[in-house]
């Protein structure tokens, strides 16, 4: 999901609080580090590379209108379309709040000793870790599991809170350390938040107890170190690269796979198309072209750019060519999003986004959602606004349930392939 506002300066290079690490290294994601190139030219699945099996539970969306509170909540969302995505000082920052209702992918880690469990949303347009604290009052808390700060023999407690403001509510969260496990990867005094206060709507219906986030540090609210930083400084990862593979008909128990320091070619087909990072806030490339159909669009003929995102579900678009899209898909606007129908929806033609060099198309079958035989466009408007002039598309699952997606960190680069 995308933290929009999540930004340092413009031109800032990415950084980390004094004082935070035993001993400063040279950094790639996560600055200039200068890593020997991944050989990815024999893949395999890197010897000590772990798998964390993701559950696919319903969407908060789905949720929220099997509740009938989905339809109140959307309209009193408000965003500040500049404000609330530029860089700004002190700890308070906006991030829209509907990039979350979909995101429906989840797996389970630990944090302390003894170890206590939690679910979390593996989010790519992201980069803090929180999880709910014992002292969180808010009802979205009372049916999630909450950290207990008493119960580890770990556990720091850190300086000061953080806010993240949401159009219906904020998220307060307090830093801590502790120890944090997934699997057979152990980080010692990881930085987390411990939430305080999260709004009801949509945080209470959410499957996930909080969120890791995998983006750049100069995402990272109150420059708490990201996850993925504790795993390189300690030498927890096999291979400085993670990928994920969602699946195309998932359930609770598999929904798909994440896959931490290391490449699994028996989830894709063919090869690796990469694409390099364009700016190191968010997992950002660039897109060439956008065709539907045989209809090459020329919209991107000046240049845009992509968030490759696995906390928001949809596909989004520029606010500029929706309508376009809508008009050559036949779809009609309606309150649950939009609609096509379903006995049509194999005569539609396919979406193929330019990534890289490739043409990386999507079917009908991918893009349409069929909802008990409702059919509606995995498709929204971007939230974000563009940057440097560039439209701002932003990759969802409904792209990477398509396509496997390889983050590379030590070549600042994404790779796709088409999932198997």
């Amino acid at each position: 999901m995308e933290s929009g506002g999540r930004h340092i300066r413009a031109g800032a290079a990415p950084g980390i609080k004094a004082g935070a690490r035993a001993a400063p290294r040279p950094r790639g994601v996560l600055g200039t580090m200068k890593w020997l190139p991944v050989v990815l030219a024999c893949l395999q699945l890197a010897q000590g590379a772990v798998r964390i099996s993701l559950r696919k539970g319903l969407s908060i969306r789905d949720r929220m209108r099997a509740a009938g509170v989905l339809d109140d909540f959307l309209k009193h969302i408000k965003y500040d379309s500049v404000k609330g995505h530029r860089p700004r000082q002190g700890s308070v920052v906006r991030e829209p709040i509907t990039n979350h209702l979909d995101s429906s992918y989840f797996g389970e880690i630990s944090i302390g000793e003894p170890p206590q469990k939690f679910l979390v949303l593996f989010d790519t347009g992201s980069s803090n870790l929180w999880v709910p604290s014992k002292d969180c009052k808010s009802p979205a808390c009372f049916n999630h599991a909450k950290f207990k700060p008493g119960d580890s023999a770990t556990f720091s407690p850190g300086d000061g809170s953080h806010t993240v403001s949401y159009g219906s509510g904020a998220v307060t969260i307090v830093p801590g350390s502790d120890t944090l496990r997934i699997q057979s990867i152990t980080v010692t005094n990881q930085e987390f938040g411990l939430s305080q206060d999260e709004p009801t709507q949509p945080f209470y219906f959410a499957d996930f107890d909080g969120i890791l986030g995998m983006a750049f540090p100069s995402l990272a609210v109150g420059g708490m170190a990201t996850a993925l930083e504790g795993m390189l400084d300690q030498d927890q990862l096999a291979e400085p690269i993670f990928s994920f593979y969602f699946s195309r008909q998932p359930t609770y128990e598999y929904g798909g796979e994440l896959i931490l320091g290391g490449v699994d070619p028996q989830l894709f087909q063919g090869d690796l198309t990469w694409a390099p990072v364009t700016q190191e806030l968010y997992w950002q490339v660039a897109l060439e072209q956008f065709a539907v159909g045989q209809s090459e669009s020329g919209w991107c003929s000046q240049g845009c750019q992509a968030i490759v995102d696995t906390g928001t579900f949809l596909l989004t678009v520029p606010q500029e060519y929706l309508e376009s899209i809508l008009e050559a898909l036949g779809a009609q606007e309606t309150s649950y999003g939009y609609a096509v129908d379903c006995n049509d929806t194999q005569s539609l033609p396919p979406l193929t986004l330019g990534i890289g060099g490739a043409q990386l198309p999507l079917s009908p079958s991918a893009y349409v959602l069929n909802s008990n035989g409702y059919c509606t466009l995995g498709i929204e408007v971007t939230y974000l606004p563009p940057q440097d002039g560039q439209p701002l598309w932003i990759l969802g699952d409904v792209f990477l349930r398509e396509y496997y997606t390889v983050f590379d960190m030590a070549n600042n680069r994404v790779g796709f392939a088409p999932s198997a």
